[in-house]
């Protein structure tokens, strides 16, 4: 009978420690945590961006032309014994047509940064990227504005839908510098002689 006290005494004095020490504390940070289901959006100044390069352009333009002329000329002299005749045509033709066809196509990757937030919540981009292969150089740059509705999971943009997008391929080395014509084949092409 006397253990009951002592019991009771020992069970309060650890409830009201106990009830100290406990406090309220949120485990869930919207600024920290990622959601379970998705990822988070880039929205902000600084966040990147994968913008996937898909270009494909192919242009044709073919020109055909033909012409026919034909003139006669007939004349004729006669006097007393003299009677002589003559005749002269000219037949001239010309058939020419042309055709150019030029057929793009660039696809990568690169991720850029968000560098400007508008008003309307649109996102201004821009990054470059190098590469450094066997001594050629190459440089990709985008530009553009995107909207949020466009990024998709990953936080990745396609190419085609950035407005006033500029994107540019730039090479610089050996293999771009022999890809070139050389300056006495550009003389030669500005006087018409070359081909």
């Amino acid at each position: 009978m006397r253990r009951w006290p002592f019991l009771a005494a020992m069970m309060l004095a650890t409830f009201s420690a106990g009830a100290s020490r406990a406090s309220a504390d949120d485990l869930f940070r919207s600024d920290e945590w990622a959601a379970v289901a998705s990822d988070r959006s880039a929205s902000e100044v600084g966040d990147i961006i994968t913008v996937i390069v898909y270009q494909s352009a192919e242009a044709r333009n073919a020109a055909q032309n033909t012409s026919r002329t034909r003139r006669s000329f007939e004349g004729g002299l006669q006097s007393g014994s003299i009677d002589e005749a003559a005749t002269l045509s000219l037949d001239g033709a010309y058939a020419g047509q042309g055709e150019v066809r030029r057929s793009e196509s660039f696809v990568t990757q690169i991720s850029v940064t968000i560098t400007e937030v508008l008003e309307n919540g649109d996102l201004l981009i821009a990054g470059e990227q190098q590469m450094h292969v066997n001594g050629e150089r190459t440089t990709v740059r985008v530009r553009g504005r995107v909207r949020p509705a466009d990024i998709y999971g990953a936080n990745q943009v396609l190419s085609t839908r950035i407005a006033d997008a500029e994107i540019s391929y730039d090479g610089q080395g050996f293999v771009s510098r022999n890809a070139r014509p050389n300056w006495v084949h550009r003389l030669l092409s500005l006087l018409g002689i070359g081909g």
